[in-house]
């Protein structure tokens, strides 16, 4: 054995699907990120790093330049996701006991723009060669489905006030907060931001799943990724879900964002004059509410943003992003990074100083963040934290973990939703706001509500 990490990167022929990633690649223990017809898949666990605190994503970056400045870099296809790879969740507090993870993979398949490639990873002091990662390609791609990692115990008590849903599909319970408690945070959120302590928070909650017959993670992972594919789709130990929101995405000097604050679900527009396009337009880009919420977003990521970029871009209206079960007002930001000291900031590095943005958490955040530990009642775990991957050469791509739910064991998956509270927020809206974003991951596990 070497501690030196060795990986080879070989072109592969694997065909895409309409629906995403080609459907035989998902399996429930895999490590996945895709979008459209593109993405990285991984297969079984090398070794992995863990952190807890405010110092999880500066340990994480340490670790994995370490890790990689004297590995062994054999690439025959130099894309970003070729070469060495580490798939990564992390906490959405620096208060939270929930271990933040990245996660490097024995072997990664990617495809970008019509080409496919594979990555063996190995600290093993043999050869490693183009027949050796085409027959560990097979092996795992041809080996019975792995289970689900699972985070946290299977004593997970069902609240009375449990819902039959969908017959013996699953049914639901409330989680930290019943539906009247939350709304009543809501409220009390409100009038915090009344009193001028804050300007926005954003509450979440939690429902919790339960199939009798047991969840099938790879299912979750094929339904997300063809129903919503302009999302991003990720599972990473356990962390299912679909983001629509790009913390920020590198690819060599090139930064990206895209933000997300304002909902509009898309039942409101039944039977409404119009076009439900034109309905959006009218009721979410025509609010004062909506837009006043996503100008504090934006001017949340663009500044935290601009101390490493020399120069920056974004819209300069939010464009109305649709997808099957809301639209969002949403904003793209590019940046050019600058060197900084003769280097150009990390992916882990730019996440440090961005998160938690204003769309996830509130302005000012430290006013909104210990306001969140006092109304939820709930630790949000990954929930809302920085979920994607990362290569060598420093490009990455890490979505918000929105949209997603935690596999807790084999028949129990717990949802998380949020809002983005204002001065004029109704807690009745909000509580229909968090069942519309829920309504994607219970598709995906076939519950009706």
């Amino acid at each position: 054995m070497t501690s030196t990490l060795r990986t080879l990167t070989v072109p592969l022929d694997v065909g895409s699907s309409s629906g995403g990633l080609p459907s035989f690649l998902v399996r429930d223990d895999i490590l996945c990120w895709s979008r459209r017809e593109a993405g990285l898949v991984g297969y079984g666990e090398l070794t992995r790093f863990n952190a807890t605190g405010p110092e999880r994503f500066l340990e994480a970056d340490i670790w994995w330049r370490h890790l990689i400045l004297e590995a062994e870099i054999t690439d025959h296809v130099e894309l970003p996701g070729t070469g060495p790879v580490a798939f990564g969740s992390f906490a959405f507090s620096k208060t939270s006991p929930h271990v933040s993870r990245l996660i490097l993979p024995e072997l990664v398949i990617g495809i970008r723009d019509g080409r496919a490639w594979a990555t063996q990873l190995t600290f093993d002091g043999g050869p490693l060669t183009e027949a050796g990662v085409l027959a560990s390609v097979d092996r795992w791609l041809s080996g019975s489905n792995g289970e689900e990692s699972t985070q946290g115990g299977s004593d997970v008590g069902l609240s009375p006030e449990a819902v039959a849903a969908n017959g013996s599909a699953g049914y639901l319970s409330h989680g930290s907060l019943s539906e009247a408690k939350w709304m009543q945070a809501v409220a009390d959120g409100v009038e915090e931001i009344r009193a001028g302590k804050l300007e926005k928070l954003v509450l979440a909650r939690d429902v919790v799943a339960t199939l009798p017959a047991g969840v099938n993670a790879a299912e979750v992972l094929r339904q997300l990724a063809a129903r919503y594919r302009e999302c991003w789709t990720y599972g990473v130990d356990g962390l299912v879900g679909a983001t629509p929101e790009m913390l920020i995405q590198v690819e060599g000097r090139t930064a990206q964002a895209r933000v997300l604050a304002g909902t509009l679900d898309r039942r409101d527009a039944d039977g409404m004059d119009g076009s439900p396009m034109e309905y959006a337009e009218r009721v979410l880009a025509g609010s004062d509410k909506q837009r006043h919420e996503h100008e504090i977003a934006i001017d949340s990521l663009t500044r935290q943003l601009a101390p490493f970029s020399e120069a920056m871009n974004s819209h300069s209206e939010p464009f109305i992003l649709e997808l099957p079960n809301v639209w969002h007002l949403a904003s793209d930001v590019k940046a050019e990074l600058a060197d900084i000291e003769g280097h150009v900031p990390t992916c882990l590095a730019l996440i440090n100083a961005l998160h938690p943005t204003a769309a996830v958490c509130g302005t000012p955040t430290l006013v909104a963040g210990a306001l969140i530990r006092k109304l939820e009642h709930l630790d949000r775990g990954p929930y809302a934290g920085p979920v994607g991957w990362l290569d060598a050469a420093g490009n990455g791509e890490w979505g918000i973990a929105l949209r997603g739910a935690v596999i807790e064991d084999a028949n129990t998956v717990r949802l998380y939703a949020g809002c983005g509270i204002v001065e004029g927020s109704q807690p009745e809206a909000e509580l229909a706001e968090t069942w519309a974003k829920f309504r994607p991951m219970l598709e995906a596990l076939g519950i009706k509500r």
